[in-house]
């Protein structure tokens, strides 16, 4: 579903990507693991096309990603793309429920429509009761679980996660990790995650082991 041609990233003289390709099918969870400085973040930044490459393509399905300029990009993984990351980048003025929407809203559907998808994921994650709370009323994993559904509002193709349980407890992590098998397993849902979490890595479908900008095992 999504492939990675060949995606290398200059930064001045230094090169943090080196010829990395990478295939992702539709119901995969990949992590995608190493040392600190080995292109991980980077690598998911590419995928997600919140960078842009110094030379290789991405594609996810029939649409070059690399090839997407400006509104058309945005719009694209606006539709198609949810992100998790380590901070949950929720809006503080807002509630649960108006986080989670917002991306359904920018993508222009029918605000009755993004409200009851919005409903249904935060009860399907458990925070039925809390929709109507704002952030600095939720405990960090509640938190983190709606960035989840508000990742998920807009039915994306794939969700990236950038080091998704790096703020949260052992407990909340492992209710988190669980949260993402039961997505893949109920939703056919992808994901790639970014972690260093040694009992997340091990419940992904495959890892991929990053070195020094390369991908030495898992492609």
């Amino acid at each position: 579903m999504l492939v990675a041609r060949n995606l290398t990233k200059n930064y001045s003289n230094l090169q943090v990507l080196k010829g990395v390709d990478v295939s992702v099918s539709k119901g995969e969870i990949v992590t995608i693991v190493g040392s600190s400085g080995a292109g991980k973040s980077t690598l998911l930044h590419l995928l997600g096309t919140l960078d842009v490459p110094s030379s290789g393509e991405v594609w996810l399905g029939d649409t070059n990603l690399t090839a997407l300029k400006g509104n058309a990009l945005a719009d694209f993984r606006n539709r198609h793309i949810g992100f998790i990351f380590q901070f949950h980048h929720l809006l503080p003025e807002f509630t649960a429920l108006e986080n989670v929407c917002i991306p359904g809203y920018i993508a222009g559907a029918s605000n009755g429509k993004v409200q009851k998808r919005a409903e249904e994921l935060l009860d399907t994650l458990g925070l039925k009761d809390r929709a109507g709370h704002k952030p600095n009323q939720l405990s960090g994993g509640e938190q983190q679980r709606v960035a989840v559904a508000r990742a998920l509002i807009n039915n994306p193709d794939i969700v990236m996660a950038d080091e998704p349980t790096g703020n949260l407890d052992s407990k909340n992590a492992r209710e988190l990790h669980q949260l993402f098998l039961e997505l893949r397993d109920k939703l056919n849902q992808t994901f790639i995650i970014v972690t260093h979490n040694e009992e997340l890595a091990p419940l992904s479908d495959r890892q991929l082991v990053m070195k020094d900008g390369k991908i030495i095992s898992g492609s």
